[in-house]
């Protein structure tokens, strides 16, 4: 759930307009990794959709949005993606975000994988969509949990063409080599 709050912070912090759906098993998820309620984060949201409101904007695919990002990313909420037979508007959003050609980014945080998994993940990127598991980058010399999960929620961003700052490049020297030169 960490990726999702702090994406949705950065994307706060960066300006851009958030639309948040939060599943019920994300509610569970919330209250078994911290200590937020889930009403504290839907506050981080410009707007908060119920997953059982398929009436909302983001279920349409004249609702202009830059695109979508599920973090983290079920198996079961990958699954309903990859058939298109969408039950909540969170699967729905995502649906659409594919039919509009709008850039859709699954954070699917469960391992391992099995065949069935990697054949509904093949067949999502067949249809368009990014499957971008939170796999830390060590070549960055993370020091804190924080500084991986900030990367990965800046790479995500990246696939949008944001550039949140969290984010140390490839080749870029670390904050250590700065000072030194």
């Amino acid at each position: 759930m960490i990726l999702g709050i702090r994406l949705l912070s950065v994307l706060r912090r960066s300006g851009v307009e958030s639309h948040l759906v939060v599943s019920r098993s994300a509610e569970v998820t919330l209250a078994h990794e911290t200590d937020m309620k889930v009403a504290e984060l839907r506050a981080l949201a410009d707007v908060s959709y119920a997953a059982a409101d398929i009436g909302a904007a983001i279920a349409s695919g004249s609702f202009r949005a830059m695109g979508m990002i599920v973090a983290p990313c079920s198996v079961r909420t990958m699954s309903e993606i990859a058939t298109g037979v969408t039950s909540t508007l969170l699967t729905r959003a995502a649906d659409v975000t594919l039919k509009e050609r709008r850039p859709l980014v699954l954070m699917v945080r469960e391992t391992p994988l099995h065949l069935g998994h990697l054949r509904t993940m093949t067949q999502l990127a067949e249809m368009g969509a990014v499957i971008a598991p939170p796999v830390p980058a060590f070549y960055n010399r993370p020091q804190t949990i924080d500084d991986l999960v900030d990367h990965t929620v800046g790479r995500a961003l990246d696939l949008f063409g944001l550039d949140a700052g969290i984010v140390r490049r490839w080749g870029e020297p670390a904050p250590a080599e700065v000072l030194e030169t």
